[in-house]
């Protein structure tokens, strides 16, 4: 950092190359310098066509500020470059503010080397040249640097705007207006101060660099690009620094080390620090150099972007390196890397909220911080594209200043076909950084897979080869992704339409040579038009509501390493005879032929989901499908009976919900041992289950809504994983005694079951927490319970033939939920049940023959809700009154009540009031 009481000879230097800048613009600028009494390097007087001098890099350090005025020919000298790389030493070393001027050409041109600056930098590298290799690479890096700050663009604005609003941040920054030092990459080099910075410093200094943490602390800043780390991080450095025996702050760690080397940082970290020149070998020199020189010495220092743990290892080592007091902070896109080098906090860098990237787009664009009368519309726009990436919009605002609203309009528009370049260049580079496999699993999330729940995908990841348990958390430490408390995967728009523009780019205009289609229009395009290839992996096709297409059968005959499928509402005149036999996912709502082609080998498939399909068969005898974990047929109404499940053994989910012709269950379903959900809800013409089930990891057995069920089969083995059973609206009789069996049971339904008679002798599920049993119009006894239930908290009985409660109840001592509502044999009740001390709820209402409540009823001190309307009771026992909880008691319709109880039970509300009134005042 520069020092305060510095002497500076020049205020401004101009770097420039070319006649065109020298006699116009550049003329202009000095003349205009002059003007504002600004003293500004001239060398007219040295020949450019000459090897660099000493006395012009002199003059660099001398001055305080730098324009550099990109022309077209400004790469072709070897001058200028070296007077560039000269310039961001300075700006590193000295605080030299820099200024880029982009003449004329695009500035991701200048920064990426590319166009008529690569063409330049091809004739450096050529062997007849004497450009060292070490040269170019610095010039390389000197660009990148320099032409990331945003600058000032000529191609759409008026030279003499532009030279005004040069010299008024020059003159601003010589006055001492510009109270921070410029942000070399992200911001505008005459902004205002960056938006919502200083609520993000503050909780930095006050959670992680705080006064009093004492030793040396490691603090990381990460997240994805574009999200403000660099200025985050040199915010703080600006403010603390002067707390520090020496600092540094050292950017773009990852450019540098692939361009000098990490010896050259080493030394600039060291002479930075001690205030001079340190002589360095090899980085393991470098590495006791730093330990051995720093360890007694407080320091703050800075790492921005580091991407390698060499990087850490050769620069900040160890705690012990510096001495107490001392900070580090390291920017970085990965988490984990920063984790597993041992930094004792991490910072996540936030996106702004709404209201935040509003306020910086404004300020940008209209130097307010609220968009002008007639542009907050088309504002929302483009801040809702950025989403809330600081740098996504400072990008953006820098191409619409002094526009008008039609130009707003047509730039959105082409916005949403074609990314901003210097945008997508500065997200992508987290994707280059990953491995080949990671980039894959990356595209098919963001073309497929956004908002899927990851344990609902992983078996379709894993069969990708995408070992997703290790590479979905590299994706999410490298904030690419991020997982959502329900467990969905969530990208960041830009992001995902960074990842869908990759792809994109794989063949602009032939569809059919892009591996992943998911646009319907382009989607529709290749299948009706039967231009797919063997490119193609993926495919989603989802027609406009209520609108179905018709498509070409033989479309996917090509397509032989399809992977992916996802299509709906699709009429195909012709019958389906080919399908790729690499497919691991099928999902095709109303798929309109009665069965698959005969010629597909599924042997990869994983899961097939076809709702609302024509299906009568699946398959027929015994298919090879050692792969599949999931099929859904649910609506599919045609279909009859499930196919052979022994060449399934993986199965893990069969749903055929609503399939209603369905009256028939392999026999084969009961040895599938890793079956976790069986799902027949609404098969309301099934008949037949296999006598026997082992199904050792089932979790979920539904059969609610099969109406002709009458049978339930016989538990075989061990099924202690199962935990919902619904019979709900079955034809069943009784339960076997072996579903006592069933030792995790916590959800048990068999309400309307109106053929039910006989639950067995005893109930003893020792897990069970839901039981349902209303509406079992002939049940008559409810079974004694034998064991511990202490897990049971709600008891359904609503509408049953029970006529009393067995005194095995007082065993239900978690319950808090107990219905009898409308039980009409029900005449009296157990004392047994005042001892359920976790009861809060009672209803009994429309027993007509109950008559009496338990004396002892008063025991039950945490009854909130006691319902017995319509019941035939003539007087409320005496214990009601210790009922200190008790919220509600309703007693409509109970004719037989004396008004003697009336008056009792009044006289008690009031005592109750009172007595929660003073309660309540006493806390």
């Amino acid at each position: 950092m520069a020092s305060s009481t510095r002497e500076w000879k020049y205020d401004v230097f101009v770097s420039f190359r070319g006649e065109d800048t020298r006699t116009t613009f550049t003329g202009h600028l000095y003349a205009a310098l002059e003007q504002k009494e600004i003293s500004p390097f001239r060398d007219d007087e040295m020949n450019r066509g000459k090897r660099i001098r000493p006395e012009l890099l002199k003059a660099i350090e001398q001055s305080r500020i730098a324009v550099v005025i990109f022309s077209r020919d400004y790469a072709s000298s070897s001058w200028c470059l070296t007077e560039l790389a000269k310039i961001v030493a300075c700006m590193k070393r000295t605080g030299l503010v820099v200024l880029p001027v982009f003449h004329y050409v695009d500035p991701s041109d200048v920064r990426n080397q590319k166009g008529i600056y690569g063409e330049a930098f091809k004739k450096h590298e050529e062997p007849s040249k004497d450009s060292k290799k070490e040269d170019v690479y610095m010039w390389k890096a000197a660009l990148k640097e320099v032409g990331g700050i945003t600058g000032w663009d000529l191609r759409n604005r008026p030279e003499a705007k532009v030279i005004r609003e040069i010299v008024g941040v020059i003159s601003d920054e010589l006055n001492g207006k510009l109270n921070r030092k410029l942000n070399r990459r992200f911001s505008e080099n005459f902004s205002k101060h960056f938006v919502g910075i200083d609520s993000r410093v503050e909780e930095m200094l006050d959670s992680y660099l705080r006064e009093g943490l004492g030793g040396v602390h490691f603090v990381g800043i990460c997240g994805m690009g574009g999200t403000g780390k660099t200025t985050l991080a040199q915010e703080i450095y600006n403010r603390i620094s002067g707390d520090f025996e020496a600092s540094t702050f050292i950017a773009n760690v990852s450019e540098e080390t692939k361009y000098q080397g990490l010896v050259a940082i080493q030394k600039q970290l060291l002479s930075e620090i001690l205030k001079s020149e340190i002589g360095i070998w090899d980085v393991y020199e470098g590495t006791n150099v730093i330990g051995n020189r720093l360890h007694d010495k407080r320091v703050l220092i800075v790492l921005d972007d580091v991407d390698e743990e060499e990087q850490l290892k050769a620069l900040v080592g160890k705690h012990d390196w510096f001495g107490l007091g001392s900070r580090i902070i390291l920017t970085s896109r990965d988490r984990h890397l920063l984790e597993r080098c041992g930094v004792n906090d991490v910072y996540t860098s936030k996106e702004l909220n709404d209201g935040e990237a509003l306020e910086l787009f404004s300020c940008r664009v209209f130097k307010e911080p609220y968009p002008k009368e007639g542009y907050v519309e088309l504002s929302k726009d483009f801040v809702n594209y950025a989403k809330g990436i600081p740098l996504a919009i400072t990008v953006l605002a820098s191409c619409f200043i002094g526009r008008s609203i039609h130009e707003w309009e047509s730039a959105l528009d082409k916005l949403k076909n074609y990314p901003d370049p210097r945008i997508f260049d500065i997200l992508q580079n987290s994707f280059d950084g990953l491995m080949e496999t990671q980039k894959e699993l990356f595209l098919d999330i963001a073309c497929f897979f956004e908002g899927e729940n990851i344990n609902c995908i992983r078996d379709i990841l894993e069969s990708f080869g995408y070992y997703p348990d290790y590479n979905i958390n590299v994706l999410r430490d490298k904030h690419l992704i991020t997982i959502d408390e329900w467990g969905a995967i969530r990208m960041n728009g830009l992001l995902q339409f960074m990842g869908q523009e990759i792809v994109h780019r794989e063949s602009p205009k032939r569809l059919g040579q892009r591996t992943r289609l998911w646009y319907y229009e382009d989607v529709y395009y290749v299948l009706m038009n039967n231009i797919g290839t063997a490119v193609i992996e993926g495919i989603v096709l989802k027609p406009p509501v209520h609108e179905k297409v018709q498509l070409c059968a033989e479309s996917f005959s090509k397509m032989c390493n399809l992977r992916l499928l996802k299509i709906q509402n699709v009429l195909l005149p012709n019958h389906l005879y080919c399908l790729s036999k690499e497919l691991r996912i099928i999902e095709w709502h109303g798929y309109p032929s009665n069965s698959m082609p005969a010629s597909f080998q599924p042997n990869k498939l994983v899961e097939l989901k076809m709702h609302c399909s024509a299906i009568i068969q699946l398959w027929k005898g015994i298919v090879s499908l050692d792969n599949l974990k999931l099929i859904d047929l649910s609506d599919s109404q045609k279909l009859i009976e499930t196919p052979d499940f022994s060449g399934a053994p993986n199965l893990k989910h069969l749903i055929l919900q609503r399939c209603t012709r369905l009256y028939k269950i392999h026999a084969s379903i009961g040895n599938c041992r890793w079956l976790i959900q069986l799902d027949l809800n609404g098969c309301k013409c099934l008949e037949i289950l296999p006598p026997e089930i082992s199904l050792e990891s089932l979790e979920v057995f539904d059969l609610s809504g099969c109406s002709r069920l009458k049978k339930f089969p016989e538990i075989v083995g061990n099924m202690s994983c199962l935990s919902k059973l619904d019979l709900e609206k079955t034809a069943i009789k009784e339960l076997p005694v072996s579903v006592q069996n069933l030792t995790n049971l916590t959800f048990l339904s068999l309400k309307d079951c109106k053929n039910l008679s006989s639950l067995g002798v005893c109930c003893s599920w020792i897990s069970l927490k839901t039981f349902t049993l209303s509406g079992c119009s002939k049940l008559k006894k409810f079974p004694e319970i034998v064991g511990n239930m202490s897990h049971l908290t709600e008891l359904y009985l609503n509408e049953t033939a029970i006529e009393e409660l067995p005194s095995s109840v007082e065993h239900l001592i978690g319950l808090t939920f107990l219905s009898l509502r409308n039980c009409k044999n029900l005449s009296s009740l157990t004392d047994a049940i005042c001892t359920m001390t976790s009861l809060k709820t009672l209803i009994l209402s429309g027993c007509s023959k109950l008559d009496e409540l338990p004396e002892n009823l008063g025991n039950l001190e945490g009854l909130e809700v006691l319902d017995v309307s319509g019941t035939a009771i003539k007087a409320l026992p005496s214990s009601i009154v210790l009922l200190k909880n008790i919220r509600v008691i309703s007693l409509c319709r109970c004719e037989g009540l004396s008004s003697k109880s009336l008056n009792k039970l009044l006289g008690f509300l009031i005592l109750l009031v009172v007595f929660n009134i003073l309660i309540s005042g006493r806390k």
